[in-house]
């Protein structure tokens, strides 16, 4: 095999290309579709893709996310970050090596002094050791959930139902009950959305998007049907929302939002569980709930905190739908010397 790389930089590449070989990846994931580099581009990045070519078949590749360093002065200095990626078999050693060494020169023409990659792989000792002996270490800082919890799609809703706690079948039940509906929100929504965001973020202390970033994502994703805005609602109330992106059969909980009023009805237990109905619906197999803490990874019954602070609440909700917690192997660094290449 002669492979070649190219960049997105470079006349000639083909964006199409990407996205499909994206999808059709073993490890394909949202954040690394060139939807997700546009969104991040309007928001403080520059987004950049570097693929390796057999012939006319790209076989491996990298998004990479590139930030200006804070007090760089004139100097073009920068970080690069590969979110999910790169999409490459890691199995296979010399594509592996010669993506790398792709990707590190890349980098560092365009100023990086830091690559910080986050593979969509499993946390396993055999592709540590590969990641080390290709120059990487492990990162004291992660930027997506390093451990997370899995939904198979494939049972019969009433088994998938029947792997819930028993609190969370009685309380999806309740709320459809009560009168709550779900529906599939449209761009008239996505501002209702933001104000629950708001309104989610003062209540639980963290920190939220803009509604630009919100109305981006919709905009990049849900015309393309990657994504759906999905709206709980009572007596003409919304109460509760949620974003999600679809890929290559899977589904991923990416943004949710939930008002004050009437949280006694459960709406957010029936949104989820209409979001899996919604995602099995469309032929997917799985759904990721995006996040816990990494904790739950050593032992899914480890006793939670009490008052839970971080993602120890999170977990207290998403552990009630059943599912498989999922460890990945967190983001690895390679540090540049400060020269630029």
């Amino acid at each position: 095999m002669t492979l070649r790389a190219a960049n997105s930089r470079e006349t000639g590449w083909d964006e199409a290309a990407w996205d499909a070989f994206v999808a059709g990846h073993a490890a394909a994931h949202p954040l690394q579709l060139r939807a997700w580099g546009q969104l991040k581009a309007a928001h403080g990045w520059e987004d950049a893709r570097l693929g390796l070519w057999d012939g006319d078949r790209l076989v491996a590749g990298a998004q990479v996310l590139f930030r200006r360093l804070p007090r760089a002065g004139f100097l073009p200095l920068r970080v690069a970050y590969v979110p999910k990626g790169p999409l490459v078999a890691w199995n296979e050693e010399a594509q592996a090596r010669r993506l790398l060494e792709e990707l590190w020169r890349f980098c560092l023409r365009r100023g990086a002094l830091l690559l910080k990659i986050e593979p969509e792989a499993l946390d396993d000792s055999d592709l540590a050791r590969r990641l080390r002996a290709l120059g990487l270490r492990p990162s004291q800082r992660t930027v997506q959930p390093q451990t997370t919890v899995w939904i198979d799609l494939r049972p019969p809703e009433d088994d998938i139902l029947a792997g819930m706690k028993q609190k969370w079948r009685y309380n999806v039940r309740l709320a459809a009950r009560k009168g709550v509906s779900v529906r599939e929100g449209g761009a008239a929504d996505v501002e209702t959305f933001c104000r629950l965001m708001q309104v989610t973020g003062a209540r639980n202390e963290f920190g939220v998007h803009e509604p630009a970033y919100y109305h981006r994502f919709w905009d990049l994703f849900a015309p393309a049907g990657r994504a759906a805005l999905l709206i709980a609602e009572y007596e003409g109330q919304v109460l509760s929302g949620l974003m999600v992106a679809h890929l290559a059969g899977k589904a991923y909980y990416l943004f949710g939002a939930s008002g004050n009023d009437d949280r006694n009805l459960m709406p957010n237990h029936l949104l989820q569980w209409e979001t899996m109905r919604w995602a099995k619906a469309r032929g997917c197999t799985a759904y990721d709930l995006w996040g816990v803490p990494n904790e739950v990874g050593l032992d899914e019954e480890a006793p939670i905190p009490d008052p839970s602070v971080g993602l120890w609440g999170v977990w207290r909700f998403k552990r009630g739908f059943g599912g498989q917690v999922v460890r990945y192997t967190g983001a690895w660094d390679k540090t540049y010397l400060p020269v630029v290449a």
